[in-house]
């Protein structure tokens, strides 16, 4: 794959809704009236703006018909379905989830090429797809899986995820935001006096962001798309050094007590909960926290900030790690070019105003410009002086059993604080995981 990961535009979010699996031979296209079946997954802003969504396409589109499903456990509930020949038509569901739903896709070439979508008019305006989108949005590792030209996955939301937080707690204190690694261990330092402790994870699973963001601020982004693609030995580098050294201090040292214990799927959003409580300053995590915690209790003068992780050295370049949720069709899809259609709707005016409602921003242009509230104070991290957007995740491989390379590196920061392992077997465990994964890319 090439090593174009990185795009410097500013993105934008969200998290989806679910339809289930359809029936029938793949590759054929559909009748007039024939159902459309969308699978998407729904997170953080809910499931009501596709209902909303599909009502307008439909009523746009009165030939035809849409099914759709929505739900939190969207990888488990389609596998089932993929593996009886039961396929949706459209699915909204990004790379990163644990079960690597979308990445098996990739893996197999069982995606339809999306290419031609960018080119389609947008439904009832003047602009096409392509020309809608924000630019460094398409053409990378996270729309090209293959490194070439040719489009798979469609950026639908995109956010930026970094370290939230309450800027009510810092200005309480007289806090400043820190952007380098100093600057935030001194701030640790200054909160632990006060009882408060510098950093939390919902799961270690959010760590991603987190270190898809310091590594690309460590070595640079030549750097970070070698650590993407697996090239050999590249976590015994010194940047990679760094970054695991910087971390086990954060974790060792900094990091709330309580938050081994809570992180898991029942108990995260205690974890989360601790941000808004103020015993906890920092949190890996994104745009849709705020529609997720919506409903929890908060100290007075509560406020959400969202920054860059703080760079290895001073005047250091910082990045945002910038989530995209995609929507795909697979190749064995019913309904294909209904399925564009559908697509190129998700694009138009109508659609983001529906999805913007949620706080659900997609990546296309000067849609962020006029954003209010919580999300206008989340995207103003891209603004941030030395702050790039960074998009794109780990290449996906042949699967190479008993190799979990996500998991040894986000979910050992357990193992990190409890004691159970050392930063040298972090990195040779990490490194060994790396190279296995690049051996099965060649």
């Amino acid at each position: 794959m090439k090593k174009k990961t990185i795009a410097g535009a500013v993105a934008m979010i969200a998290s989806v809704s679910l339809i289930a699996g359809c029936s029938g031979a793949g590759g054929q296209d559909a009748d007039s009236g024939d159902t459309l079946k969308v699978a998407a997954f729904e997170g953080g802003y809910g499931a009501e703006m596709y209902a909303d969504v599909v009502a307008a396409f439909e009523k746009a589109n009165p030939d035809i018909d849409v099914e759709l499903v929505t739900s939190k456990t969207l990888a488990q509930e389609l596998t089932p379905q993929v593996a009886a020949g039961d396929y949706p038509d459209v699915v909204v569901l990004g790379q990163g989830a644990k079960e690597g739903f979308t990445e098996g896709f990739i893996r197999d070439r069982g995606l339809e090429d999306l290419s031609d979508v960018l080119d389609l008019t947008v439904p009832g305006e003047d602009v096409t797809v392509g020309e809608k989108l924000t630019e460094g949005i398409v053409g990378n590792l996270n729309t090209n899986p293959y490194g070439d030209d040719s489009v798979y996955l469609l950026p639908m939301f995109a956010s930026p995820t970094g370290l939230v937080y309450d800027q009510g707690l810092l200005d309480a204190h007289g806090w400043e935001v820190p952007t380098d690694f100093d600057e935030f261990f001194a701030l640790g330092e200054a909160a632990k006096a006060e009882g408060i402790s510098l950093f939390t994870y919902p799961t270690a699973g959010y760590l991603d962001s987190y270190f898809f963001s310091l590594l690309a601020a460590a070595g640079g982004e030549d750097f970070y798309s070698d650590v993407m693609t697996y090239e050999e030995d590249v976590w015994m580098q010194p940047e990679a050094r760094e970054v695991l050294e910087l971390t086990t201090e954060l974790l060792t040292e900094y990091t709330a007590p309580t938050t081994v214990g809570y992180a898991n799927g029942q108990d995260f959003t205690k974890n989360q909960q601790t941000i808004l409580d103020g015993t906890a300053i920092f949190m890996p995590n994104g745009t849709w926290i705020a529609n997720e915690m919506a409903d929890a209790p908060r100290s007075d003068g509560f406020t959400w900030g969202l920054t860059a992780v703080p760079a290895p050295e001073a005047g250091g370049e910082r990045y945002l790690t910038t989530f995209v949720e995609s929507a795909w069709v697979p190749a064995e899809a019913t309904h294909k070019e209904e399925a564009k259609t559908f697509l190129a709707f998700l694009y138009s005016d109508e659609a983001a105003e529906i999805f913007a409602a949620t706080g659900a921003i997609q990546p296309i242009v000067g849609l962020a410009d006029g954003l209010t509230g919580d999300s206008a104070e989340f995207y103003a991290g891209y603004s941030g002086d030395g702050v790039k957007a960074l998009v794109g995740s780990f290449a996906a491989t042949t699967p190479v059993p008993g190799v979990d390379l996500k998991a040894t590196l986000f979910d050992s920061a357990n193992s990190v604080i409890s004691g159970t392992m050392s930063l040298d077997e972090w990195q040779a465990a990490v490194n060994d995981a790396s190279n296995k994964l690049g051996a099965a890319a060649q």
